[in-house]
Parts: C-alpha cells; sequence; structure tokens
C-alpha cells in the first residue's frame, strides 16, 4: 500500500479545500455533497452527535450562517493507498477567544468522488 501517493494526497487535498470553502461560507448543498448520503455516516460536533445523513442534514440545514469564519492551522492530510485518507487540522474562531478547535475527517473515495465518513469537531482550551 502507498501511503501518500501524490495524485491521490492531491484529490483529497482539494476535496478538503472545497468542503473549507462551503463551510465557512455556509454552502449547505456542498456541505451535503462531501458527506456520504448513508445512515452509517456520523458527525460528532461542538455539542451534538448526528447519526446518519438524514441528521447531518437537518443540522446543517438550522445551523446559524453567523460566525463561521476560521483560521486553520497544523492541518494533516494523510492517505492510506487510492481510496482512503484522513484530514486532521486545528482551526481558531474570533468568536472563541483562547479556544482551540480541532476537526478530523475520514474520508473515503466513492464512484462519485471523495465523501466524508465520518467526522470530530470539538473545542478546547487553548
Amino acid at each position: 500500500m502507498v501511503i501518500d501517493d501524490w495524485e491521490v494526497k492531491a484529490e483529497v487535498e482539494a476535496a478538503f479545500r472545497a468542503y473549507e470553502a462551503a463551510l465557512t461560507t455556509n454552502d449547505v448543498p456542498v456541505l451535503e455533497a462531501l458527506f456520504r448520503d448513508d445512515p452509517r455516516t456520523i458527525r460528532y460536533g461542538g455539542g451534538e452527535n448526528l447519526y446518519g445523513m438524514d441528521a447531518i442534514r437537518a443540522f446543517r440545514r438550522a445551523r446559524s450562517p453567523v460566525g463561521l469564519e476560521r483560521t486553520l492551522s497544523e492541518t494533516v492530510i494523510t492517505t492510506y493507498g487510492r481510496d482512503f485518507a484522513t484530514a486532521m487540522t486545528l482551526f481558531f474562531r474570533a468568536s472563541a477567544p483562547g479556544r482551540v478547535g480541532r476537526q478530523s475527517q475520514t474520508w473515503v473515495r466513492f464512484p462519485e468522488g471523495w465523501r466524508v465518513v465520518a467526522a470530530h469537531v470539538s473545542l478546547i482550551d487553548g
């Protein structure tokens, strides 16, 4: 198995950037498209545990678009073979001074493209 094949890594990095752009602009259709539409997809957030794409979709559609801007740091994307990757990053928001956000995503390549199948977001003291 090849770890961090440059072509595969570039694909995941592009998907990650698309996700980040959609997140900070509250582009809900893109956010929904980048998560696997499956009842086994999971997203643990800062204040919610979402099991299945229906729950994730409901959360995204109800979320306030205010204060989503953030700065990323220490982003690490690692690919394993051609169809599996992880993306880990720290983030900082003006609305959460003194706090450090942590985000992890598990990406899998499907026929329709790269999709997040599991994600975790949390905040800790800086």
